[in-house]
């Protein structure tokens, strides 16, 4: 039986857990805070699939979310996936124009999404106030979700525990690794050494600085995020996930709404918030009149690993043999996929196929792949610069 530290208990750390798990692995987890204790509570955790761009990138996102309900079913209990539809509009022209070339495509590629007029926010977003969309259509994207990203993580993890073979510490910061020569073999973590045969890197927006204590660099940006949530809405939840100009908001589990904007994101000064908790919650008022009573529960900053060409980094980097590294921008979407197929490559030592595309040690170009992350780039200034050598 082979044995496997898992460092990162986010989305993707837990999904790899469970599928190691599931194939027999002995997996020791770790993480310097608590199960979804980083980005992967702190995300807004939505399917948006049709952004994804190449049109290989858009096939495993849309296979990961299938897998979403795979899972689902697979492990019962509470729910962490909530399928609504997802209703896109814009201001301007060009915005509009913009919209309807990007539903023809994914419609080409066999998205279930159509161009509807307006008025169909009254049946699928009936708490949305009519004057708010001021475009005479809007992009209906059908079977899409919105994720429970905290639940997912810790069902994950239970239903690891109970395979059996898995141990969890919390609250235990890797500081260095345990090396033979070139290979990792294992962590020093709090004040215990830990040795495996493979160390899988989950660690998120720190991925990077553990890929240098190996010796290697993956290509990563840090991009800070702010999500707020509202209480409960009167009258019942938000029945869509709303993409409105400047502010997307989607449903929260308690019933109130999740609001996210990447203009606003642009104005965050590391981790001080000051009034933006407010101003994201303004924005949402103007769309969902029922928020004007209605406070701000919660506001958190997630900080977004984002590889350099909007791809996830999956496998090995030659010359750093025992770490296996996983990471991604999109990783409550991409994780039922990426850590099956983790998981697999782990156990048996047979390439994926599906992951050729996305090893860390790839040629990168200069600009990128992914449309979803071009258009975040787009909408903040580009002050998180690559970090060429991650301070250790």
């Amino acid at each position: 039986m082979s044995r496997v530290l898992v460092v990162g208990a986010g989305v993707l750390g837990a999904c790899v857990t469970y599928h190691l798990a599931r194939a027999g692995a002995h997996v020791v987890v770790v993480d310097e805070a608590r199960p979804a204790g980083g980005t992967s509570g702190a995300t807004f955790s939505a399917d948006v699939t049709h952004l994804k761009t190449p049109y290989a990138y858009y096939r495993l996102n849309r296979q990961s979310s299938e897998e979403h309900i795979g899972l689902a079913a697979e492990l019962g209990g509470p729910r962490w996936r909530h399928p609504v539809p997802h209703v896109q509009w814009a201001e301007r022209e060009a915005d509009r124009r913009a919209l309807r070339e990007r539903a023809q495509r994914a419609r080409g590629w066999g998205h279930a999404c159509r161009i509807a007029p307006a008025a169909v926010l009254s049946d699928l977003a009936p708490a949305v106030d009519p004057a708010a969309c001021p475009a005479d259509e809007v992009v209906v994207h059908e079977r899409t979700a919105w994720y429970d990203a905290p639940r997912f993580v810790r069902t994950l993890l239970d239903a690891a525990v109970r395979h059996g073979g898995v141990e969890t510490h919390y609250g235990a910061r890797v500081t260095a690794l345990l090396r033979a020569g070139s290979r990792v073999t294992g962590v020093v973590a709090g004040e215990r050494h830990r040795t495996a045969d493979v160390v899988v890197n989950c660690a998120g927006p720190g991925a990077d600085r553990l890929a240098a204590l190996a010796g290697a660099r993956l290509p990563l940006r840090r991009v800070p995020g702010l999500v707020a949530a509202s209480r409960p809405l009167p009258g019942g939840p938000l029945t869509a996930i709303l993409s409105a100009p400047g502010i997307d908001l989607r449903p929260t589990p308690d019933g109130g709404v999740l609001s996210l904007s990447w203009e606003v994101d642009a104005r965050l000064d590391g981790t001080a918030v000051g009034g933006l908790p407010q101003e994201l919650h303004r924005r949402a008022r103007t769309v969902v009149p029922a928020l004007r009573g209605v406070p701000v529960a919660d506001a958190r900053i997630g900080v977004r690993p984002v590889p350099a060409d909007g791809l996830p980094l999956v496998g090995e980097i030659p010359g750093a043999p025992g770490i296996y590294h996983l990471v991604s921008h999109s990783a409550v979407t991409l994780a039922p996929v990426l850590g099956r197929l983790a998981a697999q490559e782990i156990t048996t030592g047979r390439t994926a196929p599906e992951l050729a595309a996305y090893r860390p040690d790839r040629p990168l170009p200069g600009d990128v792949h992914d449309e979803n992350l071009r258009a975040m780039d787009e909408r903040r200034p580009r002050r998180e610069e690559l970090n060429p050598q991650p301070e250790v």
